[in-house]
Formats: structure tokens, C-alpha cells, sequence
């Protein structure tokens, strides 16, 4: 529960990276040029609020918040501020560090993801063996596999990601060109089938922190676990999910010049700790079951062999 708290108020209270200067300027020529395909006032005006929804989101960004557990990636310590990025503190506007060189931003970008990914793992070996007891803590998995596995897993599925979602960009890019409403509907399909990858591939950490497995044999172990458990594992990813985001918003109702904010983030870092022992749980005695399971099943096939 202190890791994400102690992030959050980093995030809340220190420096704010910004790299509006860096990335405005090439917006502004894209909208421009996007701008003359637009002719009805309908469009235009939902074009301008796409365009501002842009502009705020570039100049509020903090690239410090890359610290924080993305969402595309499996280990990370979650970050309710790395969502909202805040402007205000109860001691005014936050400082601003402005990053105007493209090879500093890159460079800063790769060196502040992998040190979230150490972090992260360093934090799910915490909650796992806190959750688990003496037993996890004595036989489980060192500090520096933790971090080598989950280095491992999060490059395996940023290669897995990029494989993925460059064709399908490319894809939703020629539909659009088409017809805006084709791509439309051909987003929300994707998006729908989408879920069905969400369970198999949301245990896919944990046999790392759990069984010590490396992180493909995780993976697989993570897939094998979902093909025989997937209407109750849907519904423990669903529920989740559910109370995530759905406490989120109502860590989010404090103002952020208010200090009334800790009350928020306090509560986001107990909960997601809280789902994450969880989740651990579960999936220890998922497996558990599993197990027992698969030894009956090769009990009972060899029984008519020994009788014979």
C-alpha cells in the first residue's frame, strides 16, 4: 500500500516533465492539415473539441507518470494521478520542467518505464509474499529473478503489443479512409473480442511471483488456467475491473489544490493493494484446484489398466 501512495503524492507534489513544447507544434500542424477536410459546422465544431481535448491532455501530461503502471503493460505499480496528471497543488501550480529535445524525451521515456517495471516487480514480490505467508516468503522468488522475469515478461509483451496493434491501425486507418462509420463499427467488434484475451492474459504475472516459473512458462501456465476456469476467472477479472475504475472516480472528487487529495489517494493505493493480494489468492488456489483436479482425471484412467 506504500509504494503506490508514495508514487502518487511524487506525482502530486514534485516536478511536473513536460514535453508540451516538443509535441504541440507537430500537433498543430496535423490538426491544420486534417482541418481542411472538414467543411460542415457540425464537424468543425466537433473537430475543435477533439483538437482542445488533445491540446490539454499534451500540456497536462507529465512524463514522470510513466513511473506508473500502464495499462497495456501486466507488472507496475498503479497510479491513480498518472491517469489525471494534476496541474494544482495546495501550494499552488506544480513546477513545470519544460523537455524540449526528442533524443532526451525518448532516452527519459525508456529509462523511466524500465525503472516502473523494476519497481513494479519488486512490488508484486511484496504483496505476494505478504499475502501468502511464511511459506511464500521462505520458498518464493528473490528480488533479482523478480525484476529479470518481469524485464522479461513486459519486453515479450511489448514485442506481442506492437505486433498486434501496428496491422490494426493500419487496418482501422484504410476503413477510415473508407467509411468513418465502417471503422466505427469495425472498433467496437475489436474492442468486444478484446475482453476474451483479457482473462488468459491477465494472471500471466503471477506465476512469476507465486510458483517462481519464468515468465513464457507463466504465460503458458496463465492460459492453461483461464481454458478450464474461464466463467468464474471472468468473473473475478470483471469484478476487478469493475471496482477499479469504478473507486477511481471517487479518488478523483477531491480537487487537487486540496489536501483532501490524500484521502484519495490513500483509499486507490489500499484497494489496488487489496485486489492485487487478491488476485494472488485466487490464483494460488485456482491452480491448487486445477491440480487436484488433473491428478483424479490420471487416477481414474489408469485404474481400468491396473486392473487388467
Amino acid at each position: 500500500m506504500l509504494l503506490p501512495a508514495v508514487l502518487d503524492i511524487f506525482l502530486w507534489l514534485g516536478p511536473r516533465l513536460s514535453v508540451d513544447g516538443l509535441i504541440s507544434p507537430i500537433l498543430t500542424i496535423i490538426f491544420n492539415q486534417a482541418r481542411v477536410s472538414v467543411t460542415s459546422s457540425a464537424d468543425l465544431k466537433q473537430f475543435a473539441q477533439i483538437q482542445t481535448a488533445f491540446s490539454d491532455g499534451v500540456a497536462r501530461f507529465n512524463l514522470l507518470s510513466l513511473l506508473g503502471k500502464l495499462q497495456i503493460f501486466p507488472i507496475g505499480v498503479s497510479s491513480l494521478l498518472a491517469k489525471t496528471m494534476p496541474v494544482e497543488t495546495p501550494f499552488g501550480s506544480q513546477q513545470v520542467v519544460e523537455v524540449s529535445s526528442s533524443p532526451v524525451v525518448i532516452g527519459l521515456a525508456f529509462l523511466l518505464i524500465v525503472a516502473g517495471w523494476v519497481i513494479g516487480g519488486l512490488y508484486f514480490r511484496w504483496v505476494s509474499g505478504t499475502t501468502l505467508g511464511d511459506v511464500q516468503r521462505e520458498m518464493g522468488i528473490s528480488s533479482l529473478r523478480a525484476i529479470v522475469q518481469t524485464l522479461i515478461l513486459s519486453a515479450v509483451w511489448m514485442i506481442g503489443l506492437m505486433m498486434f496493434f501496428i496491422p490494426l491501425t493500419l487496418v482501422l486507418a484504410v476503413l477510415m479512409m473508407l467509411n468513418p462509420a465502417l471503422a466505427s463499427g469495425a472498433l467496437f467488434v475489436m474492442l468486444i473480442l478484446s475482453f476474451w484475451l483479457i482473462v488468459p492474459l491477465f494472471f500471466t504475472p503471477h506465476g512469476i511471483f507465486v510458483r517462481r516459473q519464468n515468465a513464457f512458462y507463466s504465460i503458458f501456465t496463465s492460459l492453461r488456467m483461464a481454458r478450464f476456469t474461464l466463467p468464474t476467472s471472468g468473473l473475478f477479472v470483471v469484478c476487478v475491473l469493475l471496482l477499479s475504475t469504478g473507486l477511481n472516480y471517487l479518488w478523483s472528487v477531491p480537487p487537487d489544490n486540496s489536501w483532501m487529495k490524500l484521502v484519495g489517494i490513500g483509499g486507490h493505493a489500499f484497494i489496488t493493494t487489496a485486489l492485487l493480494a487478491a488476485s494472488f489468492v485466487y490464483y494460488r488456489d485456482m491452480n491448487v484446484w486445477l491440480q487436484t483436479v488433473f491428478e483424479r482425471l490420471q487416477q481414474k484412467q489408469s485404474m481400468p489398466t491396473q486392473q487388467v
